[in-house]
């Protein structure tokens, strides 16, 4: 087990890039079982859960070829090409197959193509981040109207269908991942599909794009209401990337919370939605320049209050709502912010059980329930101190390491394969900013 020493309380400045989206490679990489044919992918992060994914196809026999290399790694990302035209099923059937795809919760996501190609696919529980339930249920309840067969065993699913036919459907949820599944099992069924509440997050509609570019036939790409008319086959495609918006709403965070001048390069600012709006409610302006936000240096921001006067409240929704991935990263950075702000994760509810690490290390916190988090801002007039904590999942690993950053004295994080996870040679790019991290073995 690894973990981060950090000296907090210096000044970061530079120009750092974000690495490609974590939520969307895991769908992407899912989709290349969908063809026999050639599949190339760009900006793929290197990640622990991007890295167990592509080893997870490598063992069903996806022929998998890194074509660029390191040089390009904190700039362009890794491209790869993907191959499944000799894909064997009955691995599913082995206990590695069962421990690696235990071991991550995007292996999930292979049932769709598997399903919508080969008629079968078994799937373990998958495992991911503890922070409440995480139910299943949309995406299986999609593929039974598709017409497939689902059976809970040996704590795992087994879905199977001799055919699938199109069909109406109302999402019980906005599932994003659901979403993904069930689009991925519609492109080869029979007929017309029609998916209602389904997820609109950008990773979904980059899935949409790159199909359509394979062959598929999707209409009403980035809303939440999808027609699929299904087809023979698809073909392969080349397909980039967009910038990981969870790294760029961290990045901003960071800079506030260590007065830091930072430029986040090549952001695709067309697909942050709510984002730069949300750190600016709790009083840090941002500025545009191109697909570059440059993020000044700030020694004191406001929490801004709502027009009748009333506290801000940063709560949590489904997209185009402020992402759940990024309510760690508020609340940390509301600790050093003057005012206060309820903070509401509403869709899980072990996610802000990491606040009482904070508390240790100076912050004004009251957690009135699992849901709920009331935080009263020191406005940089009494740091945080450093103190020795754990990484309990990914955005809360980050959150924690952004406090150390910022706090007097030395700070160490212990399990931090969390938080590379989803997170790219953190330690390294902070460094190449001024930060003073060490990754400990």
């Amino acid at each position: 087990m690894s973990s981060f020493e950090i000296i907090g309380g210096h000044k970061l400045h530079g120009v750092i890039n974000p690495q490609g989206a974590k939520n969307e490679a895991l769908q992407v990489i899912c989709a290349v079982l969908l063809t026999s044919n050639k599949v190339v992918i760009d900006n793929i992060p290197d990640i622990r859960d991007v890295n167990k994914l592509i080893g997870l196809l490598e063992l069903l026999g996806v022929k998998v070829r890194r074509i660029n290399d390191d040089s390009e790694l904190l700039t362009k990302g890794r491209s790869y090409e993907f191959q499944a035209d000799d894909v064997n099923l009955d691995v599913m059937e082995t206990e590695e197959f069962a421990r690696q795809a235990t071991a991550l919760r995007g292996s999930i996501m292979i049932v769709g193509p598997l399903l919508s190609r080969f008629g079968k696919a078994l799937v373990p529980q998958p495992g991911g981040d503890k922070i409440g339930r995480r139910r299943l249920d949309t995406h299986f309840l999609g593929m039974e109207k598709l017409g497939a067969e689902v059976v809970y065993r040996r704590a795992g699913y087994q879905v199977t269908a001799s055919s699938l036919k199109g069909c109406y459907m109302l999402l019980d949820e906005a599932s994003v991942t659901g979403t993904a599944n069930i689009i991925m099992a519609s492109v080869l069924a029979k007929g017309t599909t029609t998916i209602m509440n389904a997820a609109c997050e950008p990773y979904v509609y980059q899935l949409c794009s790159m199909l359509n570019n394979m062959g598929a036939r999707i209409q009403g790409v980035g809303s939440n209401l999808l027609t699929i008319e299904g087809v023979e086959s698809l073909k392969g495609c080349r397909h980039r990337l967009l910038p990981d918006m969870i790294e760029v709403g961290s990045f901003i965070g960071m800079a506030a919370m260590t007065q830091s001048d930072i430029t986040i390069a090549n952001v695709g600012i067309q697909h942050l939605g709510l984002i730069p709006k949300v750190f600016q409610r709790l009083g840090i302006e941002v500025w545009q320049q191109d697909d570059n936000l440059i993020v000044p240096s700030y020694e004191h921001y406001e929490i801004e209050r709502f027009m009748d006067g009333s506290i801000m409240t940063i709560a949590d929704a489904p997209w185009p709502g402020f992402t759940p991935d990024l309510i760690s990263i508020a609340l940390v950075v509301a600790t050093q912010a003057k005012g206060s702000v309820l903070i509401h994760q509403k869709m899980f509810e072990s996610r802000l059980f990491f606040v009482d690490k904070l508390i240790d290390m100076g912050a004004q916190i009251i957690l009135c329930d699992p849901h709920r988090a009331t935080v009263i801002g020191l406005n940089h007039e009494h740091r945080l101190r450093g103190v020795r904590m754990s990484s309990p999942d990914i955005r809360a690993g980050v959150a924690l390491l952004i406090a150390a950053l910022s706090a007097e004295g030395k700070s160490r994080i212990d399990n931090i394969e969390q938080i590379d996870r989803g997170y790219q040679h953190i330690d390294e790019r902070l460094r190449m900013l001024g930060a003073e991290i060490q990754r400990i073995e």
